[in-house]
């Protein structure tokens, strides 16, 4: 019996340390955001072989979490008209049970998205998951951007906020060159006693490029939060957050001082560089001097750039979000008709500039994407009385649109082929026979 006390009083102070170094389990559930995209049929062809492919790709990503100790995975299903891509992060100084814990509550609140949805996200504090009809691993920066912040003021705002601001600052400059693209560290608010948490992490499928495009622009965001305890950014699975209570353990932070701040090795460089400079500078500059005091030759009378014509000109490329409130949500109040290659919708562009946007159905997707950049910028030089101008283009996911300038109450079609119809326009008419996807139904 005696024996037995030094044993349960040992088992006690360990589990009393274990606890008060903060290694308790907590998988961080948190829900910050969740969302579902509409069921579209021009996306998904079916269905049932879609949610399929869905539930496969969170039953690999579920082992890889648990087998291999990973906190990352992503895994693709499926082939012709349903594939899906699914991509999984929970944050770095979670426990991989944790990890796994997250993982399971996610993959549980995103089957609540309906059956037709083609895509979701969840985004808690300790993970993210989401699933997509096509291939957005490379996505940083989007439709997901949020900031949150709490509902507490920081003590002293002036030296809190300046505090805050550097930490993040740092953490932008940091994260994107340590391998895995996450980092947790924290500093002390001068004067005040408080300690300020941070962390910020990418997902594993952006570049670094990538990545510090997200952390610029959710320091950006930030800067609203910084006169709260506590705030969160982020964006298509890249997350930055700070906060005075500690959420992870002391062990996890890393010292990212000799990244943030220069070296004498990258001094010696901007010196080389500066010098390399002044050179290549100077001997422009004597180019320069002796192209313009050549001999002056005879000048010829230009006959003209007989190939200037096919010199094509790139369309504008107008963003989905630009489209899509300019078309009222492609609403049907916009709708203008409908035909074999798409719907046509009238819009409104930021300028007040009326336009037509046809948005191409997935049935004659493949076909289109073998020459979409080519035709589109050969339709964007063509102009002819009887043809509605192309202004320019945009490409989302699966979906193209083309953005043509409004023609009131007229018929392409009719004013083609009608009785104004001349010969000479052979070669336009045989391009809207082969091409009508260009033109508005």
């Amino acid at each position: 019996m005696m024996l037995r006390c030094p044993i349960t009083l040992f088992i006690l102070i360990f589990w009393s340390c274990w606890i008060l170094n903060g290694v308790v389990s907590d998988p961080q559930t948190n829900l910050l955001k969740r969302g579902c995209s509409p069921p579209n049929q021009f996306v998904v062809s079916n269905y049932t072989i879609f949610n399929e492919s869905l539930n496969s790709t969170l039953r690999e990503i579920e082992q890889q979490i648990g087998d291999q100790n990973k906190h990352s995975a992503t895994a693709r299903r499926g082939n012709g008209g349903s594939p899906i891509s699914t991509l999984f992060q929970c944050r770095n100084y979670l426990s991989v049970a944790d990890c796994g814990r997250c993982l399971d509550i996610a993959a549980e609140q995103i089957r609540n998205c309906s059956a037709g949805s083609y895509g979701g996200h969840v985004v808690y504090d300790g993970c993210f998951l989401r699933y997509e009809a096509g291939d957005f691993y490379g996505e940083t920066t989007g439709s997901l951007t949020k900031v949150l912040y709490g509902d507490q003021n920081a003590r002293e705002a002036i030296a809190f906020t300046e505090t805050a601001q550097n930490l993040l600052m740092n953490l932008q400059t940091a994260t994107p060159r340590i391998s895995g693209f996450f980092a947790a560290t924290k500093m002390q608010v001068p004067n005040n006693g408080e300690t300020i948490y941070a962390f910020a992490q990418c997902v594993n499928t952006v570049t670094q490029g990538g990545c510090l495009d997200f952390v610029t622009t959710g320091y950006s965001n930030m800067q609203i939060c910084f006169t709260y305890s506590e705030g969160r950014a982020f964006d298509a699975g890249s997350f930055m957050r700070y906060s005075t209570t500690s959420f992870f353990a002391d062990n996890q932070t890393i010292d990212i001082t000799p990244l943030v701040k220069p070296d004498s090795s990258s001094n010696k460089a901007t010196i080389i560089g500066g010098v390399v400079g002044g050179v290549a500078l100077a001997l422009i500059l004597l180019a320069l001097f002796a192209w313009i005091r050549r001999p002056k030759s005879p000048k010829r009378v230009p006959r003209g750039d007989i190939t200037e014509t096919s010199k094509l000109k790139g369309p504008v490329t107008y963003s989905y979000q630009d489209l899509k409130s300019a078309t009222k949500n492609f609403s049907d109040e916009n709708k203008l008709g409908e035909g074999g290659f798409g719907i046509v919708y009238k819009g409104t562009l930021r300028n007040g500039k009326a336009v037509a946007v046809k948005k191409l159905t997935s049935q004659h997707l493949s076909r289109v994407d073998e020459d979409f950049e080519s035709e589109v910028k050969l339709i964007n030089n063509v102009h002819h009385r009887n043809l509605v101008r192309l202004l320019g283009c945009c490409s989302k996911g699966h979906d193209r649109f083309l953005v043509y300038e409004y023609m009131k109450n007229n018929s392409l079609e009719k004013f083609l082929f009608g009785t104004t119809f001349q010969s000479t326009n052979n070669l336009y008419a045989a391009f809207y026979m082969h091409h009508p996807q260009y033109f508005i139904a």
